[in-house]
């Protein structure tokens, strides 16, 4: 058995000295006992779960892929990525088109990696079947996705998928946004507040509030992806306990009046907004009803994200960010006072509930021997050159962070270490059940 041991670790949902013991990847002992490792007044975190990442690949690897994907999530302190399924060709809508995907990944995974599946327009018959394959859930989308593959669906669509997902029982993941409320952007298409006024928040809290009665109606979880605003926030307040929300870093660090003009490497969907719902979104984590932050990470190449011509209407909607997610958080939640015992529930448990990956997610007698070790008071300065990403774009390039990852450990195996990364052991997992 080996040991590790820290004055501050995240256990229960507090921050205690504590002894981790674990053997063939397992936790199998928490104790106040000596260690053989001992990372002095460093936090141990459990490993990190993003349950919302765009590795694509096959198809769009240029894009990013699960070898580069799996190196930035291990130096981020997180040991489980879930794999959209967009913008890879072919999208994971089928049970072929999973195996497809599972054959790209083999040999290429520092973390582990789970897979949600894709409801589309007419792939509704093939959702029990994926599910038998070891999906952890079904995305759709209600707007334009932005990929010709992978087109949105009708609200009719969508309530036949949750009456199959309800009787299987696993999620719905929503991009909720109302497509009648998508407009042109009007005037200069270098100005990000004409981007921001193309995408109202009034449409994603419209969006938000359907969900929430197909929730209502079929008793199937609908959990509503990347949330931006105090619209979505409020609609998910007042919906079923069967309504569940996230939001980003993005989201959670900046806010609209940061943005300059043609500056795309800010741009997604939907938008970062005003201060005002940035604040809302912090409310929302502090009074639960938003459950989690994840990266949402969707890069893209250079040409894609339009950054000579800074051009908000032809650039790729996606942030870089999957590496820099527990820090960003850490900033904005030290800012307000949080303790660091948040992250441990947004960061890893939650994700890890979701996803239905009863290994993952805590420290806990059991669970798998996960870990990050994080120094909550040093700082990482971010140089997108330096990220593990296929791509060096991201929103935080030149900011100072607070907070470092200093190792993190996949099933009791150190996968990266003050810096450097070995070739890890990750698997392939599927849904509990």
């Amino acid at each position: 058995m080996v040991r590790i041991r820290s004055s501050r670790v995240v256990v229960d949902g507090t921050v205690r000295p504590a002894t981790i013991g674990f053997e063939t990847g397992v936790i199998t002992e928490i104790s106040s006992g000596v260690a053989d490792l001992d990372y002095g007044d460093r936090v141990i975190l459990p490993g990190l779960v993003d349950s919302h990442v765009h590795v694509n690949e096959p198809g769009r690897s240029e894009w990013e892929g699960f070898a580069s994907a799996t190196r930035a999530a291990a130096a981020g302190g997180t040991t489980t990525i879930v794999d959209m399924p967009l913008n890879s060709i072919p999208p994971t809508v089928t049970t072929e088109a999973l195996r497809v995907k599972r054959s790209a990944a083999v040999g290429k995974l520092t973390v582990d990696v789970g897979f949600w599946g894709g409801l589309i327009p007419g792939s509704g018959a093939e959702i029990s079947s994926l599910v038998s394959d070891g999906v952890c859930g079904f995305k759709s989308f209600l707007v334009d996705s932005g990929v010709d593959e992978f087109p949105a669906v009708s609200l009719t669509d969508l309530e036949e998928g949750l009456v199959q997902m309800a009787a299987l029982g696993v999620p719905s993941l929503l991009h909720a946004e109302d497509p009648a409320s998508i407009l042109q952007i009007q005037g200069d298409a270098r100005s990000y507040r004409s981007y921001l006024e193309s995408r109202p928040a009034t449409g994603e809290g419209s969006a938000v509030g359907s969900a929430a009665r197909l929730a209502a109606d079929t008793g199937a979880q609908v959990h509503i992806l990347h949330v931006s605003s105090a619209d979505a926030v409020e609609e998910l307040a007042r919906g079923p306990a069967s309504l569940t929300g996230e939001t980003c870093p993005h989201y959670l660090i900046f806010c609209a009046d940061d943005i300059e003009d043609g500056a795309t490497a800010f741009k997604c969907a939907p938008p970062i907004r005003d201060s005002n719902h940035r604040d809302r979104l912090w409310e929302g984590l502090q009074d639960r009803t938003l459950a989690m932050v994840v990266s949402d990470h969707s890069p893209a190449p250079a040409d894609l994200k339009e950054l000579q011509t800074g051009d908000f209407a032809r650039a790729w909607g996606g942030v870089g960010s999957l590496q820099l997610r527990l820090q960003a958080v850490w900033t904005g939640a030290s800012r307000r006072g949080l303790g660091i015992e948040n992250l441990a529930a947004w960061l890893a448990a939650k994700p890890a509930e979701l996803a239905g990956l009863g290994s993952k997610g805590a420290i806990e007698v059991g669970k798998d021997a996960d870990f990050v070790v994080f120094d909550p008071d040093d700082s990482t300065k971010v140089r997108g050159r330096s990220l593990e990403h296929r791509h060096p774009i991201t929103p935080y390039d030149g900011m100072t962070l607070r907070g470092s990852v200093i190792t993190t450990i996949l099933r009791g195996e150190t996968v990266f270490d003050r810096g450097a990364l070995t070739t890890g052991s990750g698997r392939m997992l599927v849904r509990d059940g």
